[in-house]
């Protein structure tokens, strides 16, 4: 709450508040602000004080108003525009703007999926946050690690591996074991099918960068990762989103996508998508396929959750044997994030083109960390330590299901996996700006669209939800607001 002091007002409280939210991406470009009244009730404040913060961000050009409609944050490169109109007036030399993008039934997508990722980096005060979207660093402690380390860095190990780069692919050692890993999954990789990575990120951005260039169409499920949106965006691809159901991706929109726009590329979480947590059908997998084959176009399969998953589930690359598939995992989601260790699994065709890619970005990955996660892999230690962040997660699931449903919510999508996709019956947009007040971070529904529109689902991390005193806020929260009918 805001708090009256002696070395700072009220309305400059606000103002700051308000401009770091807009500053991180919390309030995305084209959302409006809460109405005086609303604002004023919210923050304790008189409307005066509303009125007057409000002012300030429009002196610096963060906000406009819109008669008879309000206060609506600006698009921050039209606001930067404005500012290099003005210099230009002034007789200074700004260079040449870039052109719009534009696409048939291709849609912009607002750069806000950093709030997400600095929420993973900053956490709200000391609270367990819903919109988290990793597990809580207790969950991942091990005893092994350390062991692991040692085992790579004693003796001259340590200099040998460090005075020199690592091997282009990586560490052979590290792709062997996941080479088994892949073939119990059966997707029949060797390590000279895999490239690996700092994090799964990367490769997604390694592929990205080696098949596509700027203006290409790219299909993508939605809803869906909204970092993979603003990343393909900020790279200039048209982004043609496909709607997600629980047995895989709607064929026939990709069917109409690819007779319009021949995509190059289609980006999906077969298992355990996110948000969703749906899992993809064999009867889906096998005709996505023929779809890709048909009209030829490439398939990166994202399984970062591969270690939540049961390894029965389908998965396109090893119906596909890695003919147009590209496999893309990592570990930073069940294990060491601060490694960043992921990798990509690729046809022969394409292996030499993303290594040529991956070399003109990082030159090589860290032998040091790779040896040691390596050796996790073939002592068995990774499998166990998974397997009991699955019983707790299990847990925690039924936990956190039975206080969302008595808070009034109802989920979009049987729960499964890390996150759950829940319907809270107001806009979650509104919503996670009333709770950020509170100091918990919200990840609202319409994050997962690549036109971000207004929505009443929002996603929630079951670690983070499982106990009671953020859903008694949540529910004194969200009394106060309108429902959406």
């Amino acid at each position: 709450m805001l708090l009256k002091t002696t070395s700072q007002s009220l309305v400059k409280q606000l103002a700051l508040r308000l401009t770091e939210r807009i500053a991180t991406g919390l309030l995305a470009p084209g959302n409006r602000l809460p109405s005086v009244r609303q604002c004023a009730q919210q923050q304790g404040v008189s409307a005066s004080t509303v009125v007057a913060a409000y002012d300030q961000l429009l002196a610096q050009g963060l906000v406009e108003a819109r008669k008879n409609r309000g206060f609506y944050i600006r698009n921050r490169s039209l606001y930067h525009t404005d500012k290099a109109q003005t210099a230009t007036n002034s007789g200074v030399n700004q260079g040449p703007g870039s052109a719009a993008k534009t696409g048939v039934e291709a849609r912009h997508v607002p750069v806000n999926a950093v709030a997400l990722i600095r929420g993973m980096f900053y956490g709200q005060a000391d609270k367990p946050q819903p919109g988290l979207g990793a597990f809580p660093p207790d969950w991942l402690e091990t005893r092994f690690l350390s062991a692991a380390v040692r085992r790579v860095t004693s003796g001259a190990q340590l200099q040998a591996f460090s005075l020199q780069y690592g091997e282009p692919a990586g560490d052979l050692g590290l792709r062997q074991a996941l080479a088994g890993r892949l073939n119990a999954l059966a997707i029949p990789a060797s390590p000279q099918h895999i490239i690996t990575t700092v994090g799964a990120t990367h490769a997604l951005d390694i592929v990205s960068r080696t098949l596509l260039r700027a203006g290409d169409c790219v299909m993508v499920e939605e809803p869906g990762w909204a970092i993979e949106f603003a990343r393909l965006d900020a790279l200039g691809m048209r982004i043609l989103p496909v709607p997600r159901g629980p047995d895989g991706p709607d064929l026939a929109v990709m069917a109409h996508y690819c007779a319009l726009h021949a995509p190059k590329l289609f980006v999906s979480v077969s298992v355990l998508h996110n948000p969703t947590g749906y899992c993809l059908s064999p009867g889906s997998a096998h005709r996505l396929l023929q779809l890709a084959s048909q009209h030829n176009f490439h398939i990166v399969e994202d399984d970062t959750y591969s270690h939540l998953a049961p390894e029965h589930a389908t998965r396109l690359s090893a119906l596909d044997g890695l003919q147009r598939t590209i496999y893309v995992s990592g570990f930073s989601k069940i294990l060491v994030p601060g490694w960043r260790v992921g990798f990509m699994a690729t046809p022969t065709a394409l292996f030499e083109q993303l290594l040529d890619t991956k070399l003109l970005a990082t030159l090589t990955t860290p032998a040091l960390l790779e040896k040691a996660l390596a050796w996790c892999i073939e002592q068995g230690q990774l499998r166990r330590h998974a397997q009991q962040v699955y019983r707790r997660l299990e847990q925690a699931r039924g936990r956190s299901v039975k206080l969302a449903q008595a808070a009034g919510c109802t989920f979009a999508a049987p729960p499964a996996g890390l996150f759950g996709w829940v319907d809270t019956g107001v806009d979650t947009d509104v919503l996670a700006q009333r709770l950020l007040d509170v100091g918990y971070l919200l990840a609202p529904g319409s994050l997962f669209h690549a036109s971000r529109q207004p929505s009443t689902l929002m996603r929630i991390n079951f670690c983070t939800t499982q106990e009671a005193t953020f859903w008694q806020v949540f529910e004194a929260v969200r009394t106060k607001m309108d429902p959406v009918f």
